[in-house]
Protein backbone atom coordinates (compact mmCIF):
# COMPACT_ATOMS: atom_id res chain seq x y z
CA UNK A 1 0.00 0.00 0.00
CA UNK A 2 1.25 3.20 -1.08
CA UNK A 3 1.98 5.64 2.45
CA UNK A 4 0.31 9.09 2.16
CA UNK A 5 1.53 11.59 4.04
CA UNK A 6 -1.94 13.31 4.86
CA UNK A 7 -0.32 16.45 7.25
CA UNK A 8 1.71 17.43 3.59
CA UNK A 9 -1.53 16.93 2.03
CA UNK A 10 -3.32 19.32 4.19
CA UNK A 11 -0.42 22.27 4.12
CA UNK A 12 -0.53 22.34 0.85
CA UNK A 13 -4.54 22.25 0.08
CA UNK A 14 -6.83 25.50 -0.23
CA UNK A 15 -10.57 24.90 0.50
CA UNK A 16 -12.30 27.12 -0.97
CA UNK A 17 -16.56 26.63 -1.04
CA UNK A 18 -18.24 27.97 -3.93
CA UNK A 19 -21.92 27.20 -5.19
CA UNK A 20 -22.34 25.20 -8.54
CA UNK A 21 -25.07 26.04 -11.22
CA UNK A 22 -25.38 25.27 -14.67
CA UNK A 23 -22.44 23.30 -14.97
CA UNK A 24 -19.92 26.02 -13.40
CA UNK A 25 -18.35 27.28 -10.15
CA UNK A 26 -19.85 30.68 -9.13
CA UNK A 27 -19.38 32.87 -5.99
CA UNK A 28 -21.85 31.95 -2.96
CA UNK A 29 -24.08 35.19 -1.95
CA UNK A 30 -24.87 36.65 1.61
CA UNK A 31 -23.06 39.53 3.42
CA UNK A 32 -23.24 37.15 6.43
CA UNK A 33 -20.36 34.62 6.45
CA UNK A 34 -20.44 31.28 7.99
CA UNK A 35 -17.12 30.09 9.16
CA UNK A 36 -16.20 26.37 9.73
CA UNK A 37 -13.70 25.52 11.98
CA UNK A 38 -11.25 22.52 11.46
CA UNK A 39 -12.57 19.37 13.74
CA UNK A 40 -8.98 18.47 14.78
CA UNK A 41 -7.52 21.95 15.84
CA UNK A 42 -10.25 24.22 15.44
CA UNK A 43 -8.72 26.38 13.13
CA UNK A 44 -10.48 28.13 10.90
CA UNK A 45 -10.90 26.10 7.91
CA UNK A 46 -12.85 28.33 5.03
CA UNK A 47 -15.78 30.45 5.44
CA UNK A 48 -18.63 31.63 2.17
CA UNK A 49 -21.66 33.61 2.24
CA UNK A 50 -24.79 32.39 4.48
CA UNK A 51 -26.64 33.05 1.21
CA UNK A 52 -29.70 35.04 0.01
CA UNK A 53 -32.60 32.47 -1.42
CA UNK A 54 -31.42 33.92 -5.02
CA UNK A 55 -29.34 31.59 -5.94
CA UNK A 56 -31.71 28.96 -5.04
CA UNK A 57 -34.28 30.60 -7.55
CA UNK A 58 -31.79 30.65 -10.29
CA UNK A 59 -30.50 27.13 -9.70
CA UNK A 60 -34.34 25.88 -9.25
CA UNK A 61 -35.18 27.36 -12.82
CA UNK A 62 -31.87 26.16 -14.41
CA UNK A 63 -32.58 23.06 -13.72
CA UNK A 64 -36.63 23.34 -14.50
CA UNK A 65 -35.04 24.38 -17.62
CA UNK A 66 -32.95 21.54 -17.98
CA UNK A 67 -36.03 18.72 -17.45
CA UNK A 68 -37.92 20.71 -19.67
CA UNK A 69 -35.53 20.66 -22.63
CA UNK A 70 -35.08 16.73 -22.32
CA UNK A 71 -30.96 17.37 -21.84
CA UNK A 72 -30.93 14.63 -19.47
CA UNK A 73 -34.26 12.83 -18.87
CA UNK A 74 -34.86 12.07 -22.71
CA UNK A 75 -31.79 10.35 -22.61
CA UNK A 76 -31.63 6.53 -22.87
CA UNK A 77 -31.46 4.64 -19.45
CA UNK A 78 -28.48 3.29 -21.16
CA UNK A 79 -26.89 6.73 -21.53
CA UNK A 80 -27.83 7.52 -18.13
CA UNK A 81 -26.24 4.92 -16.65
CA UNK A 82 -23.56 5.19 -18.13
CA UNK A 83 -22.74 8.57 -16.92
CA UNK A 84 -23.70 7.28 -13.37
CA UNK A 85 -21.02 4.51 -14.00
CA UNK A 86 -18.20 6.62 -15.04
CA UNK A 87 -18.73 9.04 -12.20
CA UNK A 88 -18.79 6.00 -9.76
CA UNK A 89 -15.07 5.36 -11.07
CA UNK A 90 -14.21 9.17 -10.89
CA UNK A 91 -15.07 9.57 -7.34
CA UNK A 92 -12.60 6.04 -6.95
CA UNK A 93 -10.18 7.92 -9.21
CA UNK A 94 -10.36 10.86 -6.59
CA UNK A 95 -11.08 9.04 -3.62
CA UNK A 96 -7.83 10.73 -1.34
CA UNK A 97 -9.39 14.23 -2.49
CA UNK A 98 -12.78 13.43 -1.11
CA UNK A 99 -11.52 11.40 2.07
CA UNK A 100 -9.31 14.76 3.37
CA UNK A 101 -12.52 16.90 2.48
CA UNK A 102 -14.65 14.27 4.09
CA UNK A 103 -11.96 14.26 7.24
CA UNK A 104 -11.30 17.57 7.90
CA UNK A 105 -15.14 18.85 6.97
CA UNK A 106 -16.53 15.85 9.81
CA UNK A 107 -13.20 14.60 11.80
CA UNK A 108 -14.11 11.40 11.07
CA UNK A 109 -10.40 8.95 10.47
CA UNK A 110 -8.86 9.03 7.03
CA UNK A 111 -8.48 5.79 7.32
CA UNK A 112 -12.57 5.59 7.76
CA UNK A 113 -13.37 8.21 4.83
CA UNK A 114 -11.15 6.62 2.46
CA UNK A 115 -11.72 2.86 2.60
CA UNK A 116 -15.53 3.20 3.41
CA UNK A 117 -17.11 6.24 3.10
CA UNK A 118 -15.66 6.72 -0.91
CA UNK A 119 -16.56 2.79 -1.76
CA UNK A 120 -20.11 3.37 -0.13
CA UNK A 121 -20.61 6.64 -2.49
CA UNK A 122 -19.17 4.99 -5.32
CA UNK A 123 -21.54 1.48 -4.99
CA UNK A 124 -24.65 3.76 -4.37
CA UNK A 125 -24.20 5.19 -7.95
CA UNK A 126 -23.88 1.95 -9.10
CA UNK A 127 -26.56 0.30 -7.75
CA UNK A 128 -28.63 3.16 -8.70
CA UNK A 129 -27.59 2.50 -12.55
CA UNK A 130 -28.05 -1.42 -12.21
CA UNK A 131 -31.70 -1.15 -10.51
CA UNK A 132 -33.85 0.88 -12.53
CA UNK A 133 -34.07 -1.95 -15.02
CA UNK A 134 -36.09 -3.01 -13.04
CA UNK A 135 -38.49 -0.55 -13.10
CA UNK A 136 -39.17 -1.86 -16.77
CA UNK A 137 -41.48 -4.80 -15.57
CA UNK A 138 -43.84 -6.68 -18.53
CA UNK A 139 -46.95 -5.23 -18.92
CA UNK A 140 -50.53 -7.12 -19.03
CA UNK A 141 -53.61 -7.62 -21.33
CA UNK A 142 -57.00 -9.63 -21.59
CA UNK A 143 -58.39 -10.00 -25.09
CA UNK A 144 -59.34 -6.60 -26.23
CA UNK A 145 -57.77 -4.95 -23.17
CA UNK A 146 -54.33 -3.90 -23.00
CA UNK A 147 -52.51 -2.30 -19.96
CA UNK A 148 -49.22 -0.56 -18.78
CA UNK A 149 -47.74 0.96 -16.68
CA UNK A 150 -45.24 4.01 -17.47
CA UNK A 151 -43.07 5.29 -14.61
CA UNK A 152 -40.52 8.72 -15.36
CA UNK A 153 -38.91 11.31 -13.33
CA UNK A 154 -41.01 13.53 -11.49
CA UNK A 155 -38.94 16.88 -12.41
CA UNK A 156 -37.02 18.31 -10.32
CA UNK A 157 -35.55 17.56 -7.01
CA UNK A 158 -34.12 19.68 -4.24
CA UNK A 159 -31.58 17.15 -2.00
CA UNK A 160 -30.80 18.66 2.05
CA UNK A 161 -27.76 16.64 3.26
CA UNK A 162 -26.84 16.04 6.13
CA UNK A 163 -23.49 17.02 7.74
CA UNK A 164 -22.58 12.69 9.12
CA UNK A 165 -21.50 11.43 6.07
CA UNK A 166 -21.35 14.00 3.10
CA UNK A 167 -20.35 12.38 -0.05
CA UNK A 168 -22.37 9.73 0.49
CA UNK A 169 -25.46 11.10 1.39
CA UNK A 170 -25.29 13.19 -1.17
CA UNK A 171 -24.93 10.28 -3.91
CA UNK A 172 -27.85 8.62 -2.01
CA UNK A 173 -29.75 11.62 -3.29
CA UNK A 174 -27.89 12.42 -6.75
CA UNK A 175 -28.05 8.53 -7.43
CA UNK A 176 -31.88 8.24 -7.91
CA UNK A 177 -32.57 11.62 -9.15
CA UNK A 178 -30.51 11.36 -11.68
CA UNK A 179 -31.10 7.63 -12.89
CA UNK A 180 -34.54 8.28 -13.13
CA UNK A 181 -34.16 11.32 -15.18
CA UNK A 182 -34.58 14.40 -13.01
CA UNK A 183 -32.69 17.30 -12.49
CA UNK A 184 -31.33 18.52 -8.62
CA UNK A 185 -30.28 21.21 -6.85
CA UNK A 186 -28.34 19.77 -3.85
CA UNK A 187 -27.53 22.05 -0.99
CA UNK A 188 -25.38 21.00 1.81
CA UNK A 189 -25.32 21.33 5.35
CA UNK A 190 -22.92 24.13 5.83
CA UNK A 191 -20.70 22.42 8.31
CA UNK A 192 -19.36 20.38 5.72
CA UNK A 193 -19.28 22.04 2.49
CA UNK A 194 -16.31 20.44 0.46
CA UNK A 195 -17.78 17.35 -1.61
CA UNK A 196 -20.95 18.05 -2.93
CA UNK A 197 -19.40 20.55 -5.30
CA UNK A 198 -16.81 18.84 -6.60
CA UNK A 199 -19.37 15.84 -7.10
CA UNK A 200 -21.28 17.68 -9.35
CA UNK A 201 -18.22 18.83 -11.42
CA UNK A 202 -16.80 15.38 -11.97
CA UNK A 203 -20.85 14.57 -13.03
CA UNK A 204 -20.63 16.81 -15.55
CA UNK A 205 -17.24 15.01 -16.31
CA UNK A 206 -18.91 11.67 -16.86
CA UNK A 207 -21.66 13.28 -19.45
CA UNK A 208 -24.42 14.91 -16.64
CA UNK A 209 -25.78 18.22 -18.57
CA UNK A 210 -24.83 21.38 -17.05
CA UNK A 211 -28.32 22.55 -15.34
CA UNK A 212 -28.97 18.87 -14.45
CA UNK A 213 -26.69 18.65 -11.13
CA UNK A 214 -26.42 21.39 -9.01
CA UNK A 215 -25.18 22.82 -5.78
CA UNK A 216 -25.98 25.98 -3.27
CA UNK A 217 -24.24 26.45 -0.01
CA UNK A 218 -25.58 28.55 2.49
CA UNK A 219 -27.79 28.72 6.08
CA UNK A 220 -30.70 26.33 6.08
CA UNK A 221 -33.05 29.84 7.81
CA UNK A 222 -32.08 30.70 4.45
CA UNK A 223 -31.21 28.82 1.46
CA UNK A 224 -32.72 25.09 2.60
CA UNK A 225 -36.10 27.09 3.45
CA UNK A 226 -36.49 29.18 0.32
CA UNK A 227 -35.62 25.11 -1.23
CA UNK A 228 -38.44 23.93 0.78
CA UNK A 229 -41.21 26.67 0.07
CA UNK A 230 -39.99 26.65 -3.44
CA UNK A 231 -43.46 26.27 -5.50
CA UNK A 232 -40.90 24.72 -8.76
CA UNK A 233 -39.07 22.06 -6.60
CA UNK A 234 -41.22 18.66 -7.11
CA UNK A 235 -39.66 16.63 -4.58
CA UNK A 236 -37.48 17.41 -1.14
CA UNK A 237 -35.43 14.86 0.12
CA UNK A 238 -33.82 15.28 3.34
CA UNK A 239 -31.46 13.91 5.71
CA UNK A 240 -31.33 15.79 9.04
CA UNK A 241 -32.66 16.09 12.50
CA UNK A 242 -36.98 15.42 13.44
CA UNK A 243 -37.51 18.44 14.35
CA UNK A 244 -36.45 20.44 11.04
CA UNK A 245 -38.05 17.09 8.84
CA UNK A 246 -41.11 18.50 10.70
CA UNK A 247 -40.76 22.34 9.58
CA UNK A 248 -40.46 21.16 6.56
CA UNK A 249 -43.47 19.03 6.31
CA UNK A 250 -44.81 22.55 6.95
CA UNK A 251 -42.86 24.49 4.32
CA UNK A 252 -44.12 21.45 1.38
CA UNK A 253 -47.70 22.09 2.70
CA UNK A 254 -47.91 26.10 2.68
CA UNK A 255 -46.04 25.82 -0.78
CA UNK A 256 -47.17 23.17 -3.86
CA UNK A 257 -47.37 20.53 -1.70
CA UNK A 258 -44.24 18.87 -2.99
CA UNK A 259 -43.54 14.99 -1.86
CA UNK A 260 -41.05 14.38 0.88
CA UNK A 261 -38.48 11.90 1.45
CA UNK A 262 -37.59 12.40 4.94
CA UNK A 263 -34.94 10.76 6.81
CA UNK A 264 -34.78 11.94 10.49
CA UNK A 265 -33.38 10.79 13.85
CA UNK A 266 -33.39 7.96 15.30
CA UNK A 267 -32.43 5.76 18.67
CA UNK A 268 -32.22 2.70 17.89
CA UNK A 269 -31.93 -0.09 20.48
CA UNK A 270 -29.92 -3.56 20.83
CA UNK A 271 -31.76 -6.35 22.48
CA UNK A 272 -29.04 -8.78 24.04
CA UNK A 273 -31.20 -12.50 25.27
CA UNK A 274 -29.92 -14.91 26.91
CA UNK A 275 -29.66 -17.17 23.91
CA UNK A 276 -26.92 -14.71 22.36
CA UNK A 277 -24.58 -16.53 20.70
CA UNK A 278 -21.21 -17.90 22.67
CA UNK A 279 -18.60 -15.42 21.84
CA UNK A 280 -19.51 -12.68 25.03
CA UNK A 281 -16.14 -11.05 23.41
CA UNK A 282 -16.87 -10.93 20.04
CA UNK A 283 -20.55 -9.80 21.21
CA UNK A 284 -19.25 -7.30 23.25
CA UNK A 285 -17.01 -5.63 20.70
CA UNK A 286 -19.48 -5.90 18.20
CA UNK A 287 -22.02 -3.52 20.81
CA UNK A 288 -19.37 -1.37 21.00
CA UNK A 289 -19.12 -0.95 16.92
CA UNK A 290 -22.47 -0.46 16.66
CA UNK A 291 -23.20 1.99 19.63
CA UNK A 292 -19.77 4.43 18.56
CA UNK A 293 -19.49 4.44 14.85
CA UNK A 294 -18.46 7.63 13.18
CA UNK A 295 -17.87 8.88 16.74
CA UNK A 296 -21.61 8.13 17.18
CA UNK A 297 -22.97 10.68 14.42
CA UNK A 298 -24.76 8.24 13.00
CA UNK A 299 -28.45 7.66 12.93
CA UNK A 300 -28.82 4.02 12.94
CA UNK A 301 -26.11 3.49 15.79
CA UNK A 302 -27.28 1.70 18.59
CA UNK A 303 -27.33 3.65 21.14
CA UNK A 304 -29.77 2.04 23.82
CA UNK A 305 -28.42 -1.19 24.69
CA UNK A 306 -31.09 -3.26 26.11
CA UNK A 307 -29.55 -6.21 28.18
CA UNK A 308 -31.67 -9.37 30.06
CA UNK A 309 -31.04 -9.60 33.43
CA UNK A 310 -29.18 -12.45 33.15
CA UNK A 311 -26.86 -11.57 31.13
CA UNK A 312 -25.34 -8.61 32.81
CA UNK A 313 -22.76 -9.57 34.63
CA UNK A 314 -21.53 -11.68 32.31
CA UNK A 315 -21.34 -9.23 29.72
CA UNK A 316 -21.46 -5.92 31.01
CA UNK A 317 -17.69 -5.88 32.01
CA UNK A 318 -16.75 -6.68 28.49
CA UNK A 319 -18.26 -3.99 26.74
CA UNK A 320 -16.71 -1.66 29.54
CA UNK A 321 -13.15 -3.25 28.41
CA UNK A 322 -13.73 -3.06 24.86
CA UNK A 323 -15.40 1.11 25.69
CA UNK A 324 -11.80 1.34 26.83
CA UNK A 325 -9.99 0.42 23.97
CA UNK A 326 -11.33 3.83 22.19
CA UNK A 327 -8.95 6.31 22.06
CA UNK A 328 -9.46 9.72 20.40
CA UNK A 329 -6.95 10.67 18.12
CA UNK A 330 -5.69 13.11 15.57
CA UNK A 331 -8.24 12.20 12.43
CA UNK A 332 -4.91 12.38 9.69
CA UNK A 333 -3.35 9.31 11.18
CA UNK A 334 -3.86 6.45 9.46
CA UNK A 335 -3.81 4.48 12.62
CA UNK A 336 -6.91 6.53 14.13
CA UNK A 337 -10.30 4.91 14.50
CA UNK A 338 -12.33 7.31 16.49
CA UNK A 339 -11.88 10.83 15.37
CA UNK A 340 -13.27 14.66 16.32
CA UNK A 341 -16.80 15.77 16.94
CA UNK A 342 -17.92 18.04 13.92
CA UNK A 343 -17.42 21.58 16.28
CA UNK A 344 -17.71 22.99 19.45
CA UNK A 345 -21.19 23.59 19.58
CA UNK A 346 -21.81 19.79 19.20
CA UNK A 347 -19.30 19.03 21.87
CA UNK A 348 -21.05 21.44 23.94
CA UNK A 349 -24.51 19.69 23.43
CA UNK A 350 -23.31 16.26 23.73
CA UNK A 351 -21.81 17.27 27.24
CA UNK A 352 -24.90 18.65 28.38
CA UNK A 353 -26.31 14.81 27.96
CA UNK A 354 -23.43 13.74 30.13
CA UNK A 355 -24.43 16.06 33.06
CA UNK A 356 -28.17 15.02 32.20
CA UNK A 357 -28.00 11.67 32.69
CA UNK A 358 -25.87 11.92 35.86
CA UNK A 359 -28.78 14.19 37.23
CA UNK A 360 -31.46 12.11 36.25
CA UNK A 361 -29.33 9.12 38.43
CA UNK A 362 -27.67 7.20 36.12
CA UNK A 363 -23.59 5.50 36.66
CA UNK A 364 -21.41 7.14 34.24
CA UNK A 365 -19.16 3.91 34.15
CA UNK A 366 -17.00 5.14 31.71
CA UNK A 367 -15.98 8.15 29.47
CA UNK A 368 -17.60 11.41 28.80
CA UNK A 369 -14.73 13.52 29.17
CA UNK A 370 -13.43 15.99 27.08
CA UNK A 371 -9.70 14.80 25.65
CA UNK A 372 -6.79 16.41 23.95
CA UNK A 373 -7.84 19.81 24.59
CA UNK A 374 -4.11 21.21 23.90
CA UNK A 375 -5.00 20.63 20.31
CA UNK A 376 -7.83 23.14 19.91
CA UNK A 377 -9.60 20.24 18.50
CA UNK A 378 -13.36 18.75 19.80
CA UNK A 379 -12.64 15.13 21.38
CA UNK A 380 -13.99 13.19 23.69
CA UNK A 381 -14.28 9.71 25.49
CA UNK A 382 -17.10 7.93 24.72
CA UNK A 383 -19.53 7.51 27.46
CA UNK A 384 -21.05 4.37 29.18
CA UNK A 385 -24.42 4.85 31.10
CA UNK A 386 -25.70 2.05 33.24
CA UNK A 387 -28.82 2.35 35.30
CA UNK A 388 -30.48 4.20 32.46
CA UNK A 389 -34.40 4.36 33.11
CA UNK A 390 -37.04 4.26 30.03
CA UNK A 391 -37.89 7.74 30.50
CA UNK A 392 -34.29 9.17 30.73
CA UNK A 393 -33.29 11.70 28.28
CA UNK A 394 -30.39 9.62 27.21
CA UNK A 395 -32.90 6.85 26.96
CA UNK A 396 -35.20 9.36 24.69
CA UNK A 397 -33.74 11.79 22.83
CA UNK A 398 -31.01 11.60 19.72
CA UNK A 399 -27.46 12.66 21.18
CA UNK A 400 -25.96 11.54 17.93
CA UNK A 401 -22.57 10.96 19.60
CA UNK A 402 -20.72 8.53 21.39
CA UNK A 403 -23.22 7.65 24.45
CA UNK A 404 -24.60 4.69 24.92
CA UNK A 405 -27.33 4.13 27.37
CA UNK A 406 -27.54 0.75 29.30
CA UNK A 407 -31.06 -0.97 30.32
CA UNK A 408 -32.04 -4.06 31.28
CA UNK A 409 -34.91 -6.71 30.65
CA UNK A 410 -36.59 -9.56 32.62
CA UNK A 411 -38.18 -11.13 29.70
CA UNK A 412 -39.30 -10.89 25.95
CA UNK A 413 -42.03 -9.04 26.71
CA UNK A 414 -40.28 -6.34 28.51
CA UNK A 415 -37.70 -5.95 25.70
CA UNK A 416 -40.31 -5.40 22.93
CA UNK A 417 -41.91 -3.00 25.07
CA UNK A 418 -38.43 -1.00 25.86
CA UNK A 419 -36.94 -1.36 22.59
CA UNK A 420 -40.33 0.30 21.09
CA UNK A 421 -40.43 3.13 23.93
CA UNK A 422 -39.43 5.79 21.55
CA UNK A 423 -40.51 8.33 19.32
CA UNK A 424 -37.66 7.39 16.31
CA UNK A 425 -38.36 3.90 14.68
CA UNK A 426 -34.97 3.98 12.29
CA UNK A 427 -33.40 0.63 13.21
CA UNK A 428 -32.91 -2.20 16.18
CA UNK A 429 -30.77 -5.06 16.41
CA UNK A 430 -31.16 -8.19 18.45
CA UNK A 431 -28.95 -10.78 19.58
CA UNK A 432 -30.63 -14.45 19.68
CA UNK A 433 -30.48 -17.56 18.43
CA UNK A 434 -34.62 -18.51 18.94
CA UNK A 435 -36.10 -18.56 15.45
CA UNK A 436 -39.58 -18.37 17.18
CA UNK A 437 -38.68 -14.76 19.08
CA UNK A 438 -36.78 -13.69 15.45
CA UNK A 439 -40.15 -14.29 13.85
CA UNK A 440 -41.92 -12.01 16.50
CA UNK A 441 -39.15 -9.39 16.87
CA UNK A 442 -39.75 -9.10 13.02
CA UNK A 443 -43.51 -8.76 13.68
CA UNK A 444 -43.61 -6.37 16.73
CA UNK A 445 -40.56 -4.07 16.59
CA UNK A 446 -41.41 -0.91 15.23
CA UNK A 447 -38.65 0.09 13.06
CA UNK A 448 -37.30 0.23 9.56
CA UNK A 449 -34.73 -2.19 9.90
CA UNK A 450 -34.28 -5.04 12.27
CA UNK A 451 -30.86 -6.89 11.97
CA UNK A 452 -30.40 -9.99 13.94
CA UNK A 453 -27.15 -12.09 15.11
CA UNK A 454 -27.68 -15.40 15.55
CA UNK A 455 -24.17 -16.82 15.55
CA UNK A 456 -20.30 -15.30 16.35
CA UNK A 457 -19.93 -14.34 12.50
CA UNK A 458 -21.77 -11.02 13.13
CA UNK A 459 -20.46 -7.28 11.85
CA UNK A 460 -22.46 -4.49 12.68
CA UNK A 461 -23.20 -1.26 11.24
CA UNK A 462 -24.52 -2.19 8.02
CA UNK A 463 -27.42 -0.87 6.44
CA UNK A 464 -30.01 -2.76 4.29
CA UNK A 465 -30.72 -2.33 0.54
CA UNK A 466 -33.83 -1.20 1.35
CA UNK A 467 -35.04 0.95 4.53
CA UNK A 468 -38.10 2.67 5.20
CA UNK A 469 -39.05 4.63 8.34
CA UNK A 470 -40.79 4.71 11.13
CA UNK A 471 -42.75 7.04 13.90
CA UNK A 472 -40.37 10.44 13.62
CA UNK A 473 -37.67 8.81 12.12
CA UNK A 474 -39.06 10.24 8.72
CA UNK A 475 -41.27 8.96 5.99
CA UNK A 476 -40.61 7.58 2.80
CA UNK A 477 -37.99 4.77 1.61
CA UNK A 478 -34.59 4.91 0.63
CA UNK A 479 -32.45 2.71 -1.30
CA UNK A 480 -33.18 -0.73 -3.61
CA UNK A 481 -36.15 -0.44 -6.27
CA UNK A 482 -38.38 1.13 -4.13
CA UNK A 483 -36.17 4.03 -3.51
CA UNK A 484 -36.01 4.42 -7.04
CA UNK A 485 -39.86 4.72 -7.46
CA UNK A 486 -40.07 7.21 -4.86
CA UNK A 487 -37.63 10.09 -7.21
CA UNK A 488 -40.30 9.17 -10.06
CA UNK A 489 -44.08 9.44 -11.30
CA UNK A 490 -45.99 6.51 -12.63
CA UNK A 491 -48.74 6.83 -14.63
CA UNK A 492 -50.89 3.78 -15.58
CA UNK A 493 -52.22 3.63 -19.35
CA UNK A 494 -54.94 1.44 -20.04
CA UNK A 495 -55.84 1.10 -23.88
CA UNK A 496 -59.31 -0.48 -24.74
CA UNK A 497 -59.91 -1.91 -28.45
Amino acid sequence: MTFINWQDRLASQQFTVRNFIDGAYVPCLGTQMIDKQSPRDGSLLYQFGAGTGEEVDQAVALARAAFQDRRWSGLSLAARQGALLKLADLIEQHAEEFALYETMDVGKPISNALNADTAIAAATLRDAAHTAEQLLYPSGSDGSYFAWHERGPIGVVAGIAGWNFPLVLACQKVAPALIMGNSIVVKPSEFTSLSACRLAELAVEAGVPGGVFNVVHGAGAIVGDRLARHRDVDLLSFVGSSATGKQLMVSAGQSNMKRLILECGGKSPYMVFEDCPDDLDFLAADIVDTAFPNQGALCVAGTRLLMQETMRDRLLPKIVEQTRKIIPSDPLDPDTSFGALINAGHLDKIQSYIESGKQEGAELLYGGEQVRQETGGYFMTPALFDGVQPDHRTAQEEIFGPVLSILTFRDEAEAIKLANDSSFGLAAYAATRDAGRIHRLGQQIQAGTLMVFSSNSITGGTVPLFSEAHKQSGLGRRGGLEGLKAYSAGTSVNLFY
